[in-house]
């Protein structure tokens, strides 16, 4: 058995790697991506024309990237247009919402520019397939119907902001066309609103304005609370949380935060301390909101959770107004639980006029303005023009959400494990307790394949997206892995073992292995106190095979139950017993064991996911000593 490292600078994070082939050697062109800073350069690499890698890429549905080829010169166009976008007379850019002007005319420099604004649905599918790139905000949806009205013509969807909740980005890879966003510009403003929202509200700013536009005095009315010695918890220390963080810290409070992602020493050298979920809301007079929407996050922030806090919390968003359910937190302002919030986002925006939540006397409300200054929404067109204009010239972008490029032949035959790829980085990623965060994490893939016959950028990319995605607003490629890995402080080592199994298999196992963190489920831990967790494609399907020291054999679909128990008669059946009772249909059952009759490990798949008093009920079980449920 043989092992070999794989090197991954940071200033040289993806590499096509070249395949060994035999006697037809012809150098053609091939591509490395490199990246610097927000940007990917491509430089000439050498592959082989024939080889089982490169043999006459075809033209690929998915993602619309590269044709059949004739010579040198040919393939090198290709290249330098890796989104097949670039137009030989100007391309049409449609702007369906207001953009700085800074942004407009930079795309007017490079295309014909379009502003049609307040389009209805039926407008915008009317217009579409007359452009080769369109421009939004958060108000336009960019619906499949959109893409199926461009009719193909559509190269390039740009998002004048971060998040692209109203973009269908699954049918925007299958129509061919890239989605872009602009991520940074709008960090100072979006952080300078909390700060605002934060102190008005504690002074009951804006009730008292109010008040006195209606003719009243009530000094004793507004009394309001001090900012100087409270602790201020930030849910998702992020590029805005961390800018809230450094400006609450010059108001005197103590600032602890939650990001699962964020790195220690960056908290610590601001002077903040990263703590649990449930400690940071059971311990702050504040808190303030910048996570993503996600089905992670989703009405997070509910009457469970708000039960948890202490009397008389305070509450700032300006993220996303789905992270609260808002009937939850207009019954905890009336309980006394909260004692005020102040909202920039809702779930529903403009909100209804009836809205109980707008119109309580305890909630201080602005119409989404986080953005809204004049610098931010230069800097937000600027930033996406640049991007747009970038892409249609068949530019990589680090901005790129979607469509990574992979030749069809690599796509085919690593498929099956591309799946397994992102579900063993999401079982990782939810193992982990504690609030330092993923920083260190090494994937070792076995394979009978030569290493340098072996590319695992694709598997790569989707342990990263496993990982991240499950409670970030980033969308991981191909493209952007490495990139949002790196800006969220995570390092991705990885390692090649040669084994001696059937070389018709690309992979023969993957294993992902998280170091320095705690885990929920102590079992998971090797000798090394690293999280390990292994897994194989059996018949098409991914399968888990190893959780920590314990080997197990389980299909990864539905959902995952890990118990730890005491190996004796019976253990099966009576946790079988408690999941039928309730209805909770089982698809697989493993048990893997050290030694007879010592300890063991049972994983069971289940198509639901169990309620609260379910998974409690298997805690009690005498010989169960710890079990941990996993959303797959």
């Amino acid at each position: 058995m043989a092992t070999s490292s794989i090197s991954r600078a940071a200033k040289n994070p993806i590499n096509f790697s070249t395949r060994k082939v035999d006697s037809q050697k012809k150098s053609i062109f091939s591509k490395r991506l490199s990246f610097s800073n927000s940007s990917i350069s491509l430089q000439k690499l050498s592959l082989v024309k024939g080889s089982h890698f490169t043999r006459k890429l075809q033209k690929t549905p998915i993602f619309n990237v590269l044709e059949t080829f004739e010579s040198k010169s040919e393939l090198l166009s290709r290249t330098r247009d890796p989104y097949n976008v670039v137009k030989t007379e100007r391309p049409t850019i449609l702007v369906s919402e207001k953009l700085g002007e800074a942004g407009l005319d930079l795309l007017r420099t490079f295309g014909n520019v379009e502003c049609s604004y307040n389009l209805s649905p039926d407008e915008l599918c009317a217009k579409i397939s007359l452009c080769d790139a369109l421009i939004v905000r958060s108000g336009t949806k960019v619906t499949r119907q959109v893409f199926e009205a461009a009719k193909g013509r559509l190269k390039v969807v740009g998002r004048a902001g971060v998040g692209i909740d109203n973009v269908d980005l699954q049918a925007a890879t299958e129509f061919g066309c890239l989605v872009v966003n602009a991520p940074t510009a709008n960090t100072i403003a979006a952080a300078e609103h909390g700060i605002a929202l934060l102190a008005s509200m504690a002074r009951n700013v804006a009730q008292a304005d109010a008040s006195m536009k209606a003719g009243k005095w009530q000094r004793n009315k507004y009394v309001g609370v001090s900012l100087v010695g409270k602790t201020l918890a930030i849910m998702g220390f992020g590029k805005v949380g961390s800018e809230v963080a450094r400006r609450a810290k010059g108001l005197g409070m103590h600032v602890i935060a939650h990001d699962p992602y964020a790195p220690a020493d960056r908290a610590r050298a601001i002077g903040v301390e990263l703590v649990s979920f449930d400690q940071a809301i059971s311990t702050a007079d504040f808190i303030s909101l910048h996570m993503p929407l996600t089905p992670t996050t989703n009405k997070v922030f509910n009457d469970e959770t708000f039960s948890k806090m202490k009397k008389g919390v305070r509450i700032i968003n300006v993220a996303r107004g789905g992270v609260i359910d808002e009937d939850a937190l207009v019954r905890a302002l009336e309980n006394g639980t909260v004692a005020q919030a102040a909202l920039d986002v809702f779930t529903q925006e403009p909100p209804t006029k009836d809205s109980k939540l707008v119109q309580h006397e305890n909630v201080t409300v602005t119409p989404h303005l986080g953005a809204s200054t004049k610098e931010a929404q230069e800097g937000v067109a600027i930033e996406i023009a640049e991007a747009v204009v970038g892409a249609l010239r068949g530019e990589l972008s680090a901005t790129a959400v979607n469509a990574p490029m992979v030749p069809p032949e690599v796509l085919s035959e690593l498929a099956p494990y591309v799946t397994l790829a992102e579900k063993l980085g999401r079982l990782a990623v939810q193992l982990v307790a504690g609030g330092s965060g993923i920083q260190s994490v090494k994937v070792v893939y076995k394979s009978a394949r030569d290493p340098d016959n072996l590319d695992t950028r694709l598997l790569r990319a989707m342990i990263t997206k496993g990982i991240i995605e499950p409670i970030s607003d980033s969308h991981i490629n191909l493209v952007n892995a490495d990139f949002t890995a790196k800006q969220k402080g995570l390092r991705i080592s990885e390692e090649r073992v040669l084994v001696d199994s059937s070389s018709e298999n690309p992979i023969d196992s993957i294993q992902v292995q998280v170091s320095n963190v705690e885990s929920k489920f102590a079992s998971a831990l090797t000798e090394n106190g690293n999280i390990s967790i292994e897994g194989r494609v059996k018949y098409e399907i991914p399968h888990l095979t190893c959780v920590g020291s314990f080997g197990v054999d389980v299909s990864l679909d539905g959902n995952l139950i890990l118990c730890r128990q005491v190996d004796q008669p019976g253990m099966i059946g009576r946790v079988g017993n408690i999941l039928g009772e309730r209805n909770v249909n089982v698809s697989f059952m493993s048990v893997g064991r050290t030694a007879k009759r010592t300890k063991a490990i049972m994983a069971i798949g289940v198509d639901e996911e169990p309620d609260k008093d379910t998974l409690q009920k298997i805690g009690k079980v005498p010989a169960v000593e710890e079990f941990v449920f996993l959303e797959l």
